[in-house]
């Protein structure tokens, strides 16, 4: 296993054009929901904020530019108790998914690629672990994983299996006691810069996840790019070529389609939270431009069509973020139904990318620059609306919970 610090980058702290925003002052909360939080929830929120505002805020667009990953902030990422958060035990922060929602909403605000990071930690690779893994891979893996000496990786998503995870061509062999696994896997999020990554392969008792060590003969990540989307993050396409593992190396409670789902679910619930983040960052930072923005001798906030945007964007917003804590509130009740997590990730998102696209148009052809957030949100949205399920899964999803008839075929 390797040091986390090999793989660290410089920090960009210069933005593409110089320009570093101030971070908006946030008025998007129109019906009080920060009344339905309580004390610990808004301190945690506040930290998170104060991170992103301090460390991500005057770097991102260097970042997004230059399509740099900061590995250099995943300690204090640690520190802040980011990682694995919602999980207990084992070194882990063990807060509520009201917490975590809350977390992530706020690093999303900075950038989808950072919240990408904790999501892929610690709702999947993570969360595989702690929910089907045995007592000697948990306590190889979380703690260290918690305290950012380790990263991780989820290896589901295959170059001709994406919204179909049953079609996956990889495949694992029984050798004697080993596995021997083949195959290729796309999309990978950090896989990279990982020290494990957890693999779904199928095999002849169907779809098992194996915890692999990175350094593992035949393991091998390289970076896709060039990217118009998540910039500053890591996707990558894993080879692997008789990749030999021992048989601790099964995760013993993850039997079928069922156990890569159950971490997925973890990754959607967060993404709920997160792109009302981005849809926040946007609308605020258009409202901040259109009371400054003077054309014909008033600002732009003082017309008519203006204020009809900023006033669609404001609602979704309170509606979206509502719906999360609703969700939230249910999940930490332990009564959260995946068909819920479907409608929460379909409508935020969707309408989360509608609310950046509409914010760019406020901002004029300044919008289209890195000076501004909402086209770079925008973008990243696009990652967003497409991983942890695109729009017609969660349609079909929903529409089987509504009519009760399975239309995915």
């Amino acid at each position: 296993m390797t040091d986390l610090s090999t793989h660290l980058e410089p920090t960009l702290s210069d933005s593409p054009a110089g320009i570093v925003a101030a971070p908006p002052i946030d008025t998007s909360d129109l019906i009080d929901i920060d009344s339905l939080l309580t004390a610990e929830e808004v301190a945690l929120r506040a930290s998170v904020r104060a991170f992103v505002d301090s460390t991500i805020r005057p770097n991102i667009a260097g970042w997004y530019e230059n399509a740099v990953f900061p590995l250099e902030i995943v300690p204090e990422m640690a520190r802040l108790g980011l990682l694995g958060m919602h999980l207990k035990g084992y070194g882990c922060p063990g807060r509520s998914a009201v917490e975590y929602g809350l977390a992530a909403l706020e690093l999303e605000a900075g950038d989808s690629g950072l919240r990408t990071f904790v999501s892929v930690q610690g709702s999947l690779a993570m969360s595989a672990i702690h929910k089907h893994g045995s007592e000697e891979q948990k306590n190889e893996w979380l703690p260290g994983m918690a305290a950012g000496e380790y990263i991780g990786c989820f290896g589901l998503t295959e170059p001709n299996s994406g919204s179909d995870p049953s079609s996956m061509t990889t495949f694992a062999r029984r050798d004697g006691d080993d596995w021997v696994i083949t195959g290729t896997k796309r999309w990978i999020g950090l896989a990279a810069v990982a020290q494990v990554a957890v693999i779904w392969a199928m095999t002849d008792d169907g779809v098992r996840g194996f915890v692999v060590p990175t350094e593992t003969a035949g393991f091998t990540a390289t970076v896709i790019g060039p990217k118009l989307s998540m910039r500053a993050s890591i996707q990558c396409e894993i080879d692997l070529d008789n990749v030999r593992l021992p048989a601790s190396a099964v995760l013993p409670k993850a039997r079928g389609l069922s156990g890569p789902f159950a971490c997925l679910n973890e990754a959607r619930y967060g993404i709920i939270w997160g792109v009302m983040g981005a849809a926040r960052d946007s609308y605020l930072t258009a409202l901040a431009y259109a009371g400054e923005r003077m054309q014909f001798d008033k600002p732009l906030a003082g017309y008519q069509l203006t204020q009809q945007k900023l006033v669609d964007m404001a609602l979704e917003i309170n509606k979206g973020t509502l719906l999360a804590l609703h969700l939230g509130r249910l999940k930490d009740a332990g009564t959260l139904k995946p068909h819920q997590i479907s409608i929460g990730k379909l409508g935020n998102t969707r309408e989360a990318i509608t609310i950046c696209r509409e914010a760019r148009t406020v901002l004029g052809g300044n919008g289209i620059t890195l000076d501004y957030s909402p086209l770079r949100h925008s973008n990243n949205l696009e990652s967003v609306r497409t991983y942890e399920g695109t729009d017609e899964v969660h349609t079909l999803v929903i529409g089987n919970h509504i009519t009760g008839i399975p239309a995915f075929r």
